[in-house]
């Protein structure tokens, strides 16, 4: 993302005006959108709208806009490494924050905003949730152009959807007076019914809430100490007392869990006499649930939306996923079919809510399906789960070039290591072995090793576990360099 050029063609002229800093929520575990999300793997990561995650896109929907800084983004310990990877992967550089404790989304930001204050600075601070879908990226753009002015001058801003039917899934923010392109709020409101979406609809002046913010840091910060100082003073020294690790900046634990959980909305939006709405109409979703991600894609002539390996006979009006496998269907209407390697769900579209059912079943029983895929991401690359059976398991490792596993040993298994691509080196006790393509060797239980991969592509293995327990909890860590010993 380049933060410096400016073209004819911006919303904006880059002169005069803060920097803007694009502020990402990218924490959640995102189990709406089961069994495709999980929470290791929660939907800002996922690639549901083409090549690019919703993460990705949301960073990328801001280029050649004018005058922007270095990104922030506010993930959790869990997510760090992916949040790392997806930006490296569209060439964008950020600042990653972690959560250490979850506040919602109001202490994050005052976390946010310290660190944007670092050297008596007060930029813009574009405050966007990663798992939005917006298809028309100029108008975004024109609206946040359009905000600018209101919060250089201090209002808060927010972006208010164009509501397009009757929702009863989010929450709406009542129009006030006009201010140059825009409206004072009036009122923010909860979820309403069915009858009460449809008056706001007809009225023409209710708009779905975004969650979306453009205000000056400064202010926010005096604004929410005025409201609520036990956010905004836990907030300060957490960032006071953060410590880099590696590419991240962790938040002092103790002190940013002393904050008051609570929403920017409560917190101040609903407080302050400086709000105000810009109304946006851009294709936004909030994919909240498996029929929503309809509205979001082209379908077919008989309706039917499919992803991956699909036959749809007489079937009409259907979403339906296949990640790895064939999926057949047969005079099927308005279903939602979504497959993966572990896990395979089924629901009328009308329904499709209620997985969170289905989840918090999976959670009461102790179930892996809803935090992890077979297969895992890793900092050093990933491994996928082929087969499991009583006292074994078989494992696809990749390890990306130039990276390493950590020094490790295990009390409850043995380990089988043969490599299908690429050259691996490998710690066995005191040996250090070099192994080429359909070569292997053999981990006895508790023997301390570790698998590098020093060469130029990525390193391909098939693993086979065996013992009395193969939980991924086995692992004792002596040195690791992405900070995971203990």
């Amino acid at each position: 993302m380049n933060n410096n050029t400016h073209n004819e063609n911006s919303p904006l002229p880059a002169h005069n005006q803060p920097p803007v800093v694009p502020v990402l929520l990218c924490g959640g575990s995102g189990t709406r959108l089961w069994p495709l999300s999980r929470s290791q793997y929660p939907k800002q990561f996922l690639r549901l709208l083409g090549e690019h995650s919703l993460l990705q896109a949301t960073l990328l929907r801001l280029q050649g806009f004018p005058g922007l800084g270095r990104p922030v983004l506010i993930t959790n310990e869990a997510h760090r490494f992916l949040v790392a990877e997806q930006i490296r992967e569209i060439g964008i550089e950020a600042d990653i924050l972690l959560e250490p404790a979850a506040r919602n989304t109001a202490p994050a930001l005052a976390a946010a905003a310290q660190w944007c204050r670092r050297g008596g600075q007060s930029p813009l601070m574009l405050v966007l949730p990663s798992d939005h879908v917006v298809t028309d990226i100029a108008a975004f753009q024109e609206a946040v152009a359009l905000a600018l002015p209101h919060a250089a001058a201090g209002r808060f801003a927010t972006f208010g959807i164009t509501p397009e039917r009757p929702e009863t899934g989010y929450g709406y923010i009542h129009r006030g007076a006009a201010i140059a392109d825009g409206f004072a709020i009036d009122r923010f409101v909860e979820k309403p019914d069915a009858d009460t979406a449809q008056s706001y609809l007809d009225s023409g002046e209710y708009y779905w809430n975004s969650g979306m913010f453009l205000f000056r840091a400064d202010r926010y910060l005096q604004t929410l100490n005025r409201l609520a100082p036990e956010i905004t003073e836990p907030a300060r020294t957490a960032v006071d007392h953060a410590k880099l690790d590696l590419d991240f900046v962790r938040l002092d634990g103790e002190s940013f869990s002393a904050c008051r959980a609570d929403s920017i909305d409560y917190a101040l939006m609903e407080k302050t006499d400086d709000g105000i709405v810009i109304p946006l109409t851009a294709g936004w979703n909030d994919i909240g649930a498996w029929d929503t991600l309809c509205r979001s894609t082209s379908a077919d002539f008989y309706g039917n939306t499919c992803e991956g390996d699909v036959i749809a006979h007489d079937s009409t009006n259907n979403l339906i996923r296949a990640e790895s496998r064939l999926v057949a269907t047969i005079g099927l209407t308005d279903m939602v079919i979504i497959e993966t390697a572990d896990a395979v769900l089924i629901a009328p579209k009308n329904r499709t809510q209620e997985v969170k059912a289905i989840v918090e079943k999976l959670q009461k029983d102790g179930r892996t399906e809803i935090d992890l895929h077979t297969h895992v991401h890793r900092p050093w690359g990933s491994y996928q789960g082929i087969v499991q059976g009583d006292r074994y398991q078989v494992k696809r490792i990749t390890v990306k070039p130039g990276k390493q596993l950590s020094l490790q040993k295990h009390h409850h298994r043995a380990e089988h290591w043969i490599v299908v691509k690429g050259t691996a080196q490998v710690t066995r006790g005191e040996e250090l072995l070099l192994l080429s393509e359909n070569e292997s060797t053999y981990i006895p239980l508790g023997v301390v090793h570790r698998l590098e991969n020093l060469g130029k592509i990525d390193l391909e293995m098939i693993e086979v576990q065996s013992g009395g327990y193969l939980g991924e909890d086995d692992i004792v860590r002596l040195e690791d360099v992405y900070g995971r010993a203990k």
